[in-house]
Formats: C-alpha cells, sequence, structure tokens
C-alpha cells in the first residue's frame, strides 16, 4: 500500500471536472439522441438502432487501438493528457453535426449523416479522450487512497452533468425555439461547454515520471514500451479485466436504457417533464452515496464488500421501483429509484479505482504497464454498453410498432416500455452483483505483494 500524498485538493477536482466534458457526449446522447432522431428527423427506431450496432463494430477496434497507441506515447505533457486536450476538438465538432442534420435532406442522407458523425465521435474522438481520462488515475497519483476519492469525485461531476441535461434539455431546446433549430443549437451550447471544461480538467493536473510510476527513480526501463501483440496477450489473461469490461457493459446498458425514460414519460405517465423528476431522484441520491464512498471503503479496509453491500441494495431498490411501475405509484417509483442509486454509488465511485488495481496486477505478475490498454475497458464498456442499451431501445420500439408523436401509443408499445423501462435495468443489476462476487482484485493483489516481500528481502540480503 503507498501512503505518500501525490495530489492536492485542486487537483482532484480539476481531474473530477473532466466528466462534465464526456457527460455532454454520453448524457446527451444516451438521454436524447433516439427521440431526436425519431420524432424530429422523422427516422425509424429499428433503422436508428441497427446503425448504432454496426458502429460498434468500428469501436472494438479503436478502443484497442488508442489503448496501445497511448501506452506508447512520449510527450512533455506526459501519455494520456495529449490525448485527452486535442481529441475532445473532435467530440465537440461532431456532437453539434449530430444535432444538426440538415431537413432538407433525403432520409436515406439522414441516416448517413448520422452514421458517418456517430461513428466518428464514438470510434475516434470519443475513444481517444475517455480513455486517456480514464488512464490518468493510474498516471498522477499511486496512492490508493487518493484513487478512490478521484472517482468519488468524478462521478459527483458526471451524475451532475447528467442530472442537469436530463432536467433542462427538453425545457431549453423548446425555449430555444423547438424542433431542428432547438436541437442544432442545444448541441451548439453544450459542446461548446464540454471543450471548455476539458481543457479546464487536462491543465489540472500532471503526470509522474515514468521512473516513479515504475516504482523507484532510475527504474524506467521497468517502463519499455510492450510490443501490441504481448499487450494484448496480458490484457485478455487478466481476468479481472475481463470482469469489470462485463460490469462497465451492463453499467451502461442500465444506464441507456433508463434513459429511454422520456419515452415511458411521455406515453405512459403522461408529462415528459417526469424525467427531470427521476433524474433527480437517481443521481442526488448517488451524488450523496460518492460523498461517503472513500470513508466507506477506508472503514471495510478495501472495496470489496463495500461494492457488494451496496449492490444488494440496488437489486432490492430496482425490484421496488417495478413493484412501483405496476401499481402507477409516482412516488413509489422515485424513492425506490432513490435506494437504488444509493446501492450503487460505491461502484461508480471507485470503478476507475479496480481498474488500476487490475492493471497493477498485471504489472505485479508479470512487470509490464499496460495502463492505456487497461483502461481501454472504461471506453469499450461505454461504448458497447450504451451502445447495445440504446440500439436495442430502438430495435424493442420498431418491433413494438412505435408511432412517432401519436397521443395514444398501441399496446404493445405500452408493454415494452414497461419491460424496457423497469425490467432491463433489474436485470443489468442483478447481473452485475453476481459479477462483483468474483471481483476480489485488491486481495489479490495484496497476496501477490506479500509473497514477492519475503524474495525481494532475500535478494537485499544477498552480498554484492
Amino acid at each position: 500500500m503507498n501512503d505518500k500524498k501525490y495530489l492536492r485538493w485542486y487537483n482532484k477536482v480539476g481531474y473530477g471536472s473532466g466528466d462534465v466534458a464526456g457527460n455532454v457526449v454520453y448524457a446527451l446522447l444516451s438521454a436524447f439522441v433516439m427521440i431526436y432522431l425519431t420524432d424530429t428527423m422523422g427516422l425509424n427506431a429499428g433503422i436508428v438502432g441497427t446503425l448504432m450496432m454496426v458502429s460498434k463494430i468500428f469501436d472494438g477496434f479503436s478502443d484497442i487501438v488508442f489503448g496501445t497507441l497511448l501506452d506508447r506515447t512520449q510527450t512533455k505533457m506526459g501519455k494520456a493528457r495529449p490525448w485527452m486536450f486535442w481529441a475532445f476538438f473532435g467530440c465537440a465538432a461532431m456532437i453539434i453535426a449530430i444535432f444538426a442534420i440538415p431537413p432538407a435532406m433525403g432520409e436515406t442522407a439522414k441516416y448517413a449523416w448520422f452514421f458517418i458523425t456517430y461513428t466518428l465521435l464514438n470510434s475516434v474522438f470519443y475513444t481517444a479522450n475517455n480513455i486517456a481520462y480514464s488512464a490518468l488515475t493510474a498516471l498522477i497519483t499511486k496512492n490508493a487512497a487518493e484513487r478512490v476519492q478521484m472517482g468519488s469525485i468524478r462521478f459527483k461531476f458526471a451524475f451532475g452533468t447528467s442530472l442537469m441535461i436530463q432536467t433542462i434539455t427538453v425545457e431549453c431546446v423548446r425555449m430555444l425555439g423547438g424542433g431542428v433549430e432547438g436541437w442544432r443549437t442545444m448541441g451548439i451550447i453544450y459542446a461548446l461547454a464540454g471543450l471548455a471544461v476539458n481543457t479546464i480538467s487536462v491543465m489540472s493536473v500532471r503526470e509522474l515520471p515514468p521512473g516513479e510510476l515504475a516504482g523507484a527513480p532510475g527504474q524506467e526501463e521497468a517502463t519499455e514500451k510492450v510490443p501490441p501483440g504481448e499487450a494484448l496477450r496480458l490484457l485478455t489473461a487478466n481476468k479481472y479485466y475481463l470482469l469489470i469490461l462485463v460490469i462497465f457493459i451492463m453499467t451502461q446498458m442500465f444506464t441507456a436504457t433508463l434513459n429511454m425514460g422520456i419515452y415511458f414519460m411521455t406515453y405512459i405517465l403522461g408529462n415528459a417533464n417526469l424525467l427531470g423528476s427521476f433524474a433527480w431522484a437517481i443521481n442526488i441520491p448517488l451524488i450523496i452515496g460518492l460523498l461517503f464512498a472513500p470513508a466507506l471503503v477506508a472503514k471495510a479496509g478495501g472495496m470489496y464488500k463495500v461494492n457488494l453491500a451496496g449492490y444488494v441494495i440496488a437489486v432490492l431498490g430496482r425490484a421496488g421501483v417495478i413493484a412501483g411501475g405496476y401499481l402507477g405509484s409516482i412516488p413509489l417509483m422515485l424513492f425506490f429509484s432513490g435506494v437504488a442509486s444509493l446501492g450503487m454509488a460505491p461502484l461508480q465511485g471507485t470503478l476507475n479505482a479496480l481498474i488500476a488495481e487490475a492493471s497493477e496486477h498485471t504489472f505485479l505478475r508479470h512487470g509490464k504497464r499496460i495502463d492505456g490498454l487497461m483502461f481501454s475497458c472504461t471506453s469499450l464498456g461505454v461504448k458497447i454498453g450504451s451502445g447495445l442499451g440504446t440500439a436495442l431501445s430502438g430495435w424493442l420500439l420498431a418491433a413494438s410498432g412505435y408511432i412517432a408523436n401519436a397521443p395514444v401509443q398501441p399496446g404493445g408499445v405500452i408493454s415494452m416500455l414497461y419491460f424496457m423501462y423497469l425490467w432491463v435495468p433489474a436485470i443489468a443489476n442483478a447481473v452485475i452483483l453476481a459479477l462483483l462476487w468474483k471481483l476480489d482484485v485488491g486481495q489479490a493483489n495484496d497476496r501477490l505483494r506479500a509473497q514477492a516481500a519475503p524474495a525481494d528481502a532475500a535478494g537485499a540480503g544477498q552480498p554484492s
């Protein structure tokens, strides 16, 4: 355990603010791109969902590519910060482009415009930015407690941004003229805001020298560049990486399908603005839970037990939401949404720290650092999970007979909205709970360090 302090409070806050920029991309697309495309652009939800899934084929390659490139990058700014900084300029441009599809275009051209801009955003610019941002957790501090604090602060910004976007966007689009004009203007506003905050975040931290990351000054040779083939082998041999990757996919599927709540609010609860009320019920408990996550982890002596207990609460909470939904009780749904979110908070605050531990596991076992490739699971998991969740929602809406802007939807659509908004998030949480039973990476690393300590002591005692 490394007890040295590397960061001041403003470094941690500055780093965490970077998730404002990340959620300008993620939360905006997850919550609103489908309803913008179906109800404003007049596109078919099923075709949009299919295009999203085809786009994910490119994403799978780009995550490995950018993770490998980051590991082989050495500049005055460090390994990750240049990628994080420059990539968001592309993110900003693509956000604007997605919400600025020319209405005079033919239908096929609209699909092509969306597919190209969505793929460039996710496969290139967001991938580079998000992998770099997440990798900074392992590159600016070696202190495990600071990594947990960074994750906690980061996700406070993430959920705060998501809360704001879900609360104000519908009304702001209306105030800005509604329809095509309103969505285009909102895209520009969010893109510029994200660009400004991303720049502040990049400039607020510094990466540690390679020698210090390796263990001690003068050990730069331990951070030699790992050939791509070997790096990929090390990555896939790390069972904790694979567990975390699947957890990321499930958490993002949870969020993406939950963000389809605007359809549930509009056509079942009868008020699209209720999306804001549910955003508050979900995000405020998450933020409160994140405030206490570092202290809970410290008291428990690690992340494992806290995350497990939290997701037991999360699963029970989502079961309560299902009950409230079928009873038609909005207060019950709001209350149990908050309970579930409170239980999810510890994992959200420790995910980056868990990846850093998984990366450390590879280093302890093989003496090789693949931090950039290891943190590719954040981008890969986010994109596969959110893309699959949003695409699945589009397919299910189309299959059930969804009619854009209809005053009343067919019965099959209503039943499908119940399944999408109530059951899919509950199933995702149950799968995550099962995976967390196996995610004892902190204890595994402690055992490896304990095994290495006698050998190091014996080596130190040998005459030179």
